[in-house]
């Protein structure tokens, strides 16, 4: 057998970097080789994002890049999986004959068969049902740097919100089985791993299919009996599946950390029906009050889509004064999509582009307002961090604490001329913030 050095290029979500650390584990199981250099590689494989249009464009834009590589004989073979091969597979391998072979989202299992069948010159596409179960119990090449980790607790989504594509290349929400959760955890902290990050595409509906019940709260109890694991945090929480025995479990489990990402989308009752969001703007106030009151210490994430199809200035300006008043900690603003094969994409009364920007615009200064004067608030306590790196040339390390997911939030900045490592825990009294950063010095030893 010939081993392969092999180019990997993931795209898109953190979901999506779990499916490339699966095929990843395949791959070297096999005895192929993993490259970042691609003046080296003999395949790329590419995991493909097609969520919004600005994701589907890289990701055309990449397989395009690496099959001018193949055309000019670098490259051995080039496959091409993920979200946007599940959609457009068709399209890809008429319009982009140097593709090789196509893996769906449900067939990650197959990359190896996949590339075997290129390399001996039968390559063909493995794109199957999209409600399949889903791949797991797979090794894992972790890409994260070790010392934390996403845990992917389920599959698919069955909300069909009308802007949304995700049902029809994930399909429906299928969730992993608790023991192989639990035994993957136990794996991914043994490898270093001291924070856990529980993503799908909904996690607050974890074990309804195959259970009956919201069973979030269960896993989440059984993944604190980890020993070595410090956090857990948990992403993509709705907003109307937040139920009180989550909140209790949030609570009293220490390892939890008291952070919840709650995309909402949108905050004027007309626009979140429009959008076929299951809650309305008091119902939004209300779980947001609960947490606060249940959790005064809580960090709230959220994202919005602005521009929606009849999306009015007063529509705008509701949402302006709701994201005023409720003051989330963290927020993103994209502005809308239009997605083929979407219920909204059809909609009447589509915004012009520049009046989305411009809105996004508002939106995003009305809330890095609200983060500084937050992130300001911060001095003079003391939180736990996560040391992520050293700052070169300077007694600095660059940390998160409990509020900052990896990628999507801030940092704190430790001034120390101590020895400390990546994924080393550390108390910080925060002396200052810059912008959406804290700035802080060691304040003790952590200890458990």
């Amino acid at each position: 057998m010939v081993f392969m050095k092999i180019l990997f290029i993931s795209l898109g979500c953190d979901k999506n970097l779990v499916d490339t650390e699966m095929m990843l584990g395949m791959l070297t199981e096999k005895g192929h080789f993993i490259t970042d250099d691609e003046s080296e590689a003999d395949v790329a494989v590419i995991n493909t994002c097609c969520f919004i249009h600005d994701a589907k464009e890289e990701s055309i834009q990449t397989i395009l890049e690496m099959a001018e590589l193949k055309k000019s004989g670098q490259l051995k073979a080039l496959l091409v999986a993920g979200c946007l091969a599940q959609r457009y597979h068709e399209e890809i391998q008429t319009e982009i004959p140097e593709v090789d072979a196509i893996i769906g989202t449900t067939a990650i299992d197959a990359i190896v068969d996949a590339l075997d069948e290129v390399l001996a010159g039968a390559g063909q596409n493995h794109v199957e049902d999209i409600n399949r179960k889903p791949v797991y119990d797979k090794k894992r090449i972790v890409t994260t740097g070790g010392h934390y980790a996403y845990l992917k607790i389920a599959e698919g989504c069955d909300k069909h919100c009308s802007y949304c594509i995700i049902p029809k290349v994930r399909g429906n929400f299928r969730s992993v089985p608790m023991e192989s959760l639990v035994a993957e955890a136990k794996s991914l902290v043994e490898f270093g791993a001291k924070e856990l990050i529980l993503v799908a595409q909904e996690t607050t509906l974890y074990g309804m299919d195959l259970y009956g019940k919201k069973c979030l709260p269960e896993l989440l109890h059984k993944l604190c009996e980890i020993p070595g694991l410090y956090w857990i945090r948990i992403l993509y929480c709705y907003p109307e599946e937040i139920t009180d025995e989550l909140i209790e479990t949030i609570m009293t489990e220490k390892k939890i950390c008291h952070y919840l990402d709650i995309p909402i989308q949108h905050g004027t009752d007309k626009i979140l029906k429009r959008m076929g969001r299951r809650t309305n703007q008091q119902e939004i106030r209300d779980i947001v009050e609960k947490l606060r009151r249940e959790i005064p210490d809580i960090c709230l994430r959220t994202t919005l889509i602005t521009g929606f199809p009849g999306e009015t200035q007063e529509d705008h300006e509701e949402l302006y004064n709701f994201i005023d008043e409720m003051e989330f900690d963290r927020l993103g603003v994209f502005t809308y999509s239009p997605e083929e094969d979407t219920p909204a994409a059809n909609f009447a009364d589509q915004v012009d582009e520049e009046v989305k920007l411009d809105r996004q615009a508002e939106l995003m200064e009305l809330q890095q307002e609200i983060a500084f004067e937050l992130a300001e608030r911060m001095a003079g306590k003391v939180v736990l961090a996560m040391i992520e790196g050293k700052v070169p040339d300077e007694n600095a390390y660059v940390a998160r604490t409990y509020k900052d997911a990896p990628n999507v939030d801030g940092f704190v900045f430790v001034q120390t001329s101590r020895e400390l490592m990546t994924g080393d825990f550390v108390q910080v009294k925060i002396t200052g913030s810059y912008e959406y950063d804290l700035i802080g010095e060691i304040y003790d030893e952590f200890t458990e």
